[in-house]
C-alpha cells in the first residue's frame, strides 16, 4: 500500500443516490478515493460500478447526495456560502481534473491517431496545435503507438484504439484517470496488450486511478484497493489478496465464486 492510504480523499461520494425511473442504481451509497491511490471496483452487472464513473464524468447526474473532486463539490457549487446546483462552467472546469477511458473507444473515425489526441487539449486547454503535438507525441509514446500516428481508427485493431483512447485521456494531463471495463470489448488475445499500457502507467505515473473491471487478476496486480459494489453500495472493500481470495461478506464470495465457476 502506498501513501495514498494517509492522504485526504480526492474523490469522495456522501450519500449518494440515483435513480433511472423506478430503479435505484446507487442507494446513498458512500465511497472515496484517496490521492494517488489504484482503486478498483468489481460486481455484479447492475451493481452501478460504471455509473459511478459516468457521475464523476458528469455524464449523468445525481438524485441526492454530494460528491467532491480534489475538495470542490462537483455537482454543486458554492453562491454566497449556500451549495447551489452547479452551472456548466462549474462543470466543465470540474471534468478537467479526470480522464475517462470507454469500454467502446469512442474515437473520432475522420480524424487521425495524432488529431485525435491532439483535439482537446486544443479545443479545450487552449494548446497551441505544436505543443498539442508534442505532448501527444509523447503519449502516443507511452502506449506504444508512436508508428501508428498518422492512421485512422479504422485502420487499427481494437487494443490499438484502447491505447490511443488511453493517450486521448492522458494529453489532458488529469489529476484522476478513470478506466470503464477497458479491455471489454476486445477480442482476447488484445486484452494483455491494454492492460500492460494500465499497468505500466500505475507504476511510472502518480496517477489516482479508479477502474471498473472483470480482470480479477489484473485486479490483484495493480490494485491498492479493491471494492465489491452490489445494489448501489459497497459491499466489502480491502486490499486485492484479501477481498479476491478471502471475502468476508456472503454476497462477496458469491459473487467471486459465480465468477470463477463461469471460466472467467
Amino acid at each position: 500500500m502506498n501513501q495514498a492510504s494517509t492522504s485526504p480523499p480526492i474523490i469522495e461520494f456522501k450519500d449518494v443516490t440515483k435513480r433511472f425511473g423506478a430503479v435505484t442504481v446507487l442507494d446513498k451509497l458512500n465511497f472515496d478515493v484517496r490521492k494517488g491511490e489504484k482503486v478498483t471496483i468489481i460486481g455484479p452487472s447492475g451493481s452501478g460500478k460504471s455509473t459511478v464513473l459516468r457521475i464523476l464524468m458528469t455524464l449523468e447526474d445525481i438524485d441526492e447526495g454530494f460528491i467532491s473532486v480534489a475538495g470542490k463539490p462537483l455537482w454543486h457549487e458554492e453562491r454566497n456560502g449556500t451549495l447551489i446546483p452547479a452551472s456548466e462552467a462549474h462543470l466543465r472546469a470540474m471534468r478537467k481534473e479526470m480522464g475517462m477511458v470507454f469500454q467502446q473507444f469512442n474515437l473520432f473515425p475522420h480524424m487521425s491517431v495524432t488529431r485525435n489526441v491532439t483535439e482537446a487539449p486544443v479545443q479545450v486547454l487552449g494548446l497551441s496545435k505544436a505543443e498539442a503535438k508534442e505532448r501527444a507525441a509523447y503519449y502516443l509514446d507511452l502506449v506504444g503507438m508512436t508508428d501508428q500516428a498518422d492512421k485512422f481508427p479504422s485502420q487499427l485493431s481494437g487494443g490499438q484504439q484502447q491505447r490511443v483512447g488511453i493517450a486521448r485521456a492522458l494529453a489532458m494531463r488529469p489529476n484522476i484517470m478513470l478506466f470503464d471495463e477497458p479491455t471489454s470489448a476486445l477480442d482476447p488475445e488484445l486484452v494483455g496488450e491494454v492492460l500492460s499500457v494500465i499497468q505500466r502507467l500505475s507504476e511510472e505515473h502518480d496517477l489516482t486511478m479508479l477502474l471498473v473491471t472483470h480482470e480479477m487478476q489484473f485486479a490483484k496486480e495493480i490494485s491498492d484497493r479493491v471494492c465489491f459494489f452490489d445494489k448501489g453500495v459497497v459491499v466489502e472493500s480491502g486490499p486485492p489478496e484479501q477481498l479476491l481470495t478471502q471475502p468476508q461478506e456472503i454476497r462477496t464470495q458469491e459473487f467471486l465464486s459465480s465468477f470463477i465457476k463461469n471460466g472467467n
